[in-house]
C-alpha cells in the first residue's frame, strides 16, 4: 500500500536514530573484529585454530542464551535503565578482552562480553517499536542497520591498522574508548522510556517468558526470524575463502570488494527505508527476496572472475539481503504488544544468534576443500538458501497480513 505523504522526523527522533545506530556500530564492531584479528592473536597468545575458533563462537552462543535468560526481565524496567546497565556490561567485557593475558582469560571475556552484548541489540529495537510508530519503522531499520556496513568498511581496516601498529589489544581499547563516549551521551540526551510500565508488572520473570514463548502469534514471528537467520548466515563463514581460492581474486584485493560493497549496503539501507515505508514492507521484502535469490544462485556457481564482475554480483546481492531484512525487522517488530515488547525482542535476538551458529556449522557439513584449497559443494549451499528464502516468503506474507489487520 502506498502511503501519500511520508511521514517526518522531528528533532529529538532523528537524535534517538543516530544514538542508536552508532551504539549498534559498537557493538557490531566488537563482534565482527575478532575475526580478522586471528593472524595476529594466534600466535602472539600461541592458540590453536581450535582455541581461536573457540573464542570466536563464544560470544555468539554466550549472546544467544543471555537474550533467552533476559527475555523475563525486559519488560519490568524503563528501557533507557536496562540499555545503559548492558551497554556497560559490555563494555567492561570488552576491556577485559584488551587486558586478558591468556587464551583462558580471553575466552572468559568474550562470554562476559557476549552476555551483555546480546542484549542491547533487543533493547534497542524494543526503544525503537516503542518511539517510532509502524509508518516510520522502514527508515529507522535502514539507517540502524548501516551500522553493520560501516563496520566492515570503516571500523574493521581502522582495527586492523591500530592493531598492526600497538598489537591486537589495541581494538578493543578503541571500542572501549568510543563506547564509553556513547554511553555518556545515551545517557545525557536519551529521555526515560517507561510508558510500557503503565500496563502494570508482567508477573514473575519465568511466568512472562513463558507466556512470550507460546503466544500464537509470536511463535509465527520467532520461525520467520530463526529461517532468515538461518538462511542469511550460511554463506558468510566461507565468502572470503570462496572469493579468493574459486573466484580467483587476490587475497590482498579483498578489503577492496568489501570496501566497495559496504557503501553500497550503507548507500541502500536507507533508500529500502524509505521505500518500505512508503510503498510498503512486503512488497519491498518480495523484491529483497528474488533479487537475492537470483544473486545468490548466480554467485555461488561462478568459476575464475574477473575482480569487476565480482563486486558488481556481491553489490547486488547486498542490495537484495538490505531488501529483506529491512522491511522484515520492521514488520516482525509491529507483531507484540507494548507490555511484552522487551521480552518479545530478546527472544528474536536469542534466536537470530542461536541460527546464525546452526547456519554456519550446517554450512561446514555441506562445504569440502580441495588439496588445493577450492571448496566444493557451495553451489548446495546456495540451493538451501534459495530455499530458506521462499519459505520465508510464504511465512512474511501469513505476518504482513496480521500487521495489516491490527494497524
Amino acid at each position: 500500500m502506498v502511503t501519500n505523504q511520508t511521514p517526518t522526523f522531528t528533532g529529538y527522533q532523528k537524535q534517538v536514530v543516530a544514538l542508536l545506530a552508532f551504539l549498534q556500530f559498537t557493538v557490531v564492531l566488537d563482534f565482527m573484529i575478532l575475526s580478522p584479528l586471528g593472524a595476529i592473536l594466534m600466535p602472539a597468545m600461541q592458540i590453536t585454530p581450535a582455541q581461536f575458533g573457540a573464542v570466536v563462537s563464544a560470544y555468539a552462543f554466550s549472546a544467544g542464551l543471555s537474550g533467552l535468560l533476559a527475555a523475563g526481565f525486559a519488560d519490568r524496567y524503563d528501557r533507557k535503565s536496562l540499555l545503559l546497565f548492558f551497554y556497560t556490561g559490555f563494555l567492561l567485557g570488552t576491556l577485559f578482552c584488551a587486558l586478558a593475558p591468556s587464551y583462558e582469560l580471553l575466552l572468559a571475556a568474550r562470554i562476559v562480553t557476549g552476555i551483555f552484548g546480546g542484549v542491547i541489540g533487543s533493547v534497542s529495537f524494543a526503544i525503537i517499536t516503542d518511539l517510532f510508530p509502524l509508518e516510520k519503522r522502514g527508515r529507522v531499520m535502514g539507517v540502524v542497520q548501516t551500522a553493520f556496513a560501516s563496520s566492515q568498511i570503516l571500523g574493521i581496516p581502522l582495527g586492523l591498522f591500530f592493531a598492526n601498529r600497538w598489537g591486537w589489544h589495541a581494538p578493543f581499547l578503541m571500542i572501549v574508548a568510543v563506547g564509553v563516549a556513547m554511553g555518556v551521551a545515551i545517557y545525557v540526551r536519551l529521555k526515560p522510556i517507561n510508558n510500557h510500565l503503565a500496563e502494570g508488572r508482567q508477573g514473575k520473570a519465568f511466568q512472562h517468558l513463558y507466556n512470550t514463548l507460546t503466544t500464537r502469534r509470536y511463535v509465527q514471528a520467532f520461525s520467520t526470524t530463526a529461517l532468515l537467520a538461518t538462511g542469511g548466515f550460511m554463506m558468510m563463514p566461507f565468502s572470503s575463502a570462496f572469493t579468493v581460492n574459486n573466484l580467483g581474486i587476490a587475497i590482498d584485493r579483498l578489503p577492496l570488494v568489501y570496501m566497495i560493497t559496504g557503501i553500497c549496503a550503507i548507500i541502500t539501507g536507507p533508500l529500502v527505508g524509505k521505500l518500505s515505508d512508503t510503498y510498503g514492507k512486503f512488497p519491498i521484502f518480495v523484491f529483497g527476496s528474488v533479487l537475492s535469490a537470483v544473486m545468490v544462485a548466480i554467485y555461488t556457481h561462478l568459476g575464475v572472475t574477473p575482480i569487476g564482475w565480482v563486486i558488481l554480483v556481491s553489490a547486488l546481492m547486498f542490495v537484495g539481503i538490505s531488501s529483506r531484512m529491512v522491511p522484515s525487522q520492521a514488520l516482525v517488530s509491529a507483531i507484540p504488544a507494548p507490555s511484552s515488547r522487551g521480552a518479545f525482542m530478546s527472544i528474536n535476538s536469542s534466536l537470530q544468534q542461536v541460527s546464525g551458529g546452526v547456519a554456519s556449522a550446517l554450512a561446514g557439513m555441506i562445504v569440502t576443500e580441495t588439496a588445493g584449497g577450492k571448496l566444493e559443494h557451495f553451489d548446495v549451499i546456495g540451493y538451501v538458501v534459495i530455499g530458506a528464502m521462499a519459505i520465508t516468503l510464504v511465512q512474511m506474507y501469513f505476518i504482513s497480513r496480521q500487521v495489516h489487520e491490527r494497524h
